[in-house]
């Protein structure tokens, strides 16, 4: 196996497990660090710097970073992290002295369609850099799905328009009340490029015998949201069915039971574990009260003359084949029928690109995606980029904010006429932890506790107010036990061969035995003679040769704690502890 070389940005990224798996690659220790010294403005300028929505995001963040937390591998439950990163933006203080000021316009205009968090973080990207960026929404107010499909007791409005209104302050022209009809008219207009993130705002419908008919009291999910969102609705009727199984179907049943729905139930096709919806959304609604039915198929809505009466469902069981693909089959056994006054449809959401000419140079596939650079986020024709939802279908936020860093830097090079494949390169800088002989600058104690549970409403207080907030957030007592659980994966064990003697004593104070010296040997041979078996290939062997005996160390990333027992056992000094430091490339880097 060759040496690992750990210069490479790449390597001890990736050891950063969270901030590898964030799309918009979080520097969640550093935070972290900051949140547990009580310096809960800069935790949050560390946020907002890559994630652009840190309130917003420490309430509903899909929490790509939870599962691949290193502490869920050694312990039962990840760190809080997206937890944490609202108790940033609770804390915090007066941040906009700390916030870029208006940059002098460099002569370039930027139009972008719909006010979400892609094109919300396009423009506060590329207004840093002098671009005149100009936001076409059609609401009242900033903020597009985030502000129209979840619900105000998840996310308030305060926090989406404090979060927005800091792009805004940038220079960055906000048009409200504004539908575009045309892209063909906006590519008229003089605009060096444009920016689509208009998500996907079409909720797909159940074509079912009786859906006309009963058309009065089913409803489609996100169009269901958006009408709560704005006081449109404000009752529902007290037995309600919600099919679906992701998060819009976990938010539009909690939605109904705070608007006077007594029997609220969610149907799904799948099995529980199945289930589309993040594990902590489900948890919530069964928590309210919500049961969850599995394993049915939708058939038919009844109705007594146009009057809803229920929903007709079908008994099926999931098969596999030796591919692993799953099938649905039908049980035999009889169907089953729900009544119910009201149902909400929450079975998926596509794109709708109808103000989108299909003359104009831009390639549509046959889902009706813009053909786009998956790199780049460019489309076919060259000033249009796409990125959130309407780029490459619904995911979520933080994928959004993501695709917006990526778009913006494809903008900045488009309109410097340069190749938009020259990205710009991440780097890493390495620095030594070190306060003495054997004393760090982080605290490099593994606290034991298990994940503090975040404080909530009562239930009877939490139905009575479809805008009372459910989740209290942590207080700071919380907030700095849960801090002490982060592993501080980004302060890295750097190993120098030549000043090792071979003694051992870093592999006998190894509390997870991650650390063997032993002869070279091809990586799937190697890892079965550890001292601990290596079994999880995902993770990275960490080898490094040049010892005076000719056998080369190698330490198991997967269950290393980072917990520096080994550089302070270490007498001649070959183990230290170095902070790890990736700047990833990003438009608008002044921020």
């Amino acid at each position: 196996m060759k040496p690992t070389d750990i210069n490479n940005p790449d390597y001890l990224h990736k050891v950063v497990d969270c901030q590898w798996a964030c799309p918009a690659h979080t520097p969640v220790p550093e935070y972290i660090r900051q949140i547990a010294a009580g310096d809960f403005s800069t935790a949050y300028m560390i946020n907002w710097r890559s994630n652009v929505f840190p309130g917003i995001l420490g309430r509903v963040c899909d929490r790509p970073c939870e599962p691949a937390c290193r502490r869920g591998r050694v312990d039962k439950e990840p760190v809080a992290i997206c937890r944490l990163k609202r108790v940033a933006a609770d804390f915090k203080d007066d941040i906009r002295d700390r916030l870029p000021q208006p940059a002098e316009k460099n002569g370039k205009r930027i139009a972008c369609i719909g006010g979400g968090p892609a094109s919300l973080t396009v423009a506060r990207d590329l207004a840093v850099q002098g671009y005149q960026v100009t936001v076409f929404d059609s609401g009242s107010s900033p903020g597009g799905m985030m502000r129209s499909q979840i619900p105000k007791f998840r996310l308030p409005d305060s926090v989406i328009d404090e979060e927005c209104g800091y792009i805004e302050d940038l220079g960055v022209e906000l048009r409200r009340n504004h539908w575009i009809g045309s892209l063909r008219e906006v590519l008229a207009g003089d605009w060096d490029a444009v920016f689509v993130g208009t998500g996907a705002p079409r909720g797909r419908d159940a074509d079912l015998p009786g859906r006309n008919q009963a058309a009065g009291h089913i409803h489609v999910g996100i169009d269901w949201l958006a009408n709560v969102a704005f006081g449109h609705v404000t009752s529902i009727g007290k037995r309600v069915i919600v099919l679906g199984g992701g998060n819009t179907a976990m938010d539009c049943c909690r939605s109904a039971r705070r608007l006077g729905g007594e029997d609220v139930r969610v149907v799904v096709r799948s099995g529980f574990d199945e289930m589309k919806a993040s594990p902590w959304e489900k948890e919530d609604a069964l928590h309210e009260g919500i049961p969850i039915h599995n394993f049915l198929v939708q058939k038919a809505f009844t109705h007594d003359h146009g009057r809803l009466t229920g929903v007709l469902f079908e008994k099926v069981r999931a098969e596999y084949d030796d591919k692993g693909r799953r099938s649905l089959v039908p049980t035999g056994e009889p169907d089953v029928h729900m009544e119910c006054d009201d149902v909400l449809i929450a079975i998926g959401q596509e794109n709708a690109f109808p103000w989108i000419e299909r003359d104009i140079g831009i390639e549509f596939d046959r889902w009706g995606l813009p053909v786009l650079n998956a790199q780049t986020l460019q489309s076919t024709l060259s000033r249009v980029f796409f990125g959130g939802d309407a780029a490459l279908g619904p995911k979520n936020i933080i994928t959004a904010v993501a695709q917006g860093h990526e778009a913006a830097i494809s903008i900045d090079l488009f309109c410097r006429k340069l190749p938009l494949t020259q990205r710009p390169p991440a780097t890493m800088n390495l620095v030594s932890q070190k306060m003495g002989i054997h004393e760090w600058s982080y605290d490099n104690q593994v606290s034991e506790d298990a994940r503090r549970k975040v404080p909530v409403r009562s239930i009877e207080e939490a139905l009575k107010d479809i805008k009372s907030e459910f989740e209290l957030g942590y207080d700071f007592k919380l907030a700095c036990a849960e801090t002490a659980r982060c592993l501080n994966c980004d302060v890295a064990t750097v190993f120098k061969p030549k000043l090792c003697i071979e003694c051992d004593a870093c592999v006998d104070i190894c509390p997870t035995e991650c650390i063997t010296f032993t002869q070279n040997g091809e990586e799937d041979e190697l890892r079965g003679r550890l001292k601990a078996p290596s079994h999880n290939p995902e993770q990275a062997l960490y080898l490094a040769e040049g010892l005076k005996t000719a056998r080369v160390m190698v330490k198991d990333e997967n269950v290393c704690l980072h917990c520096g027992m080994c550089a302070e056992r270490c007498p001649t000094g070959a183990w230290d502890m170095q902070k790890f430091q990736v700047n990833i490339a990003q438009a608008g880097a002044e921020v």
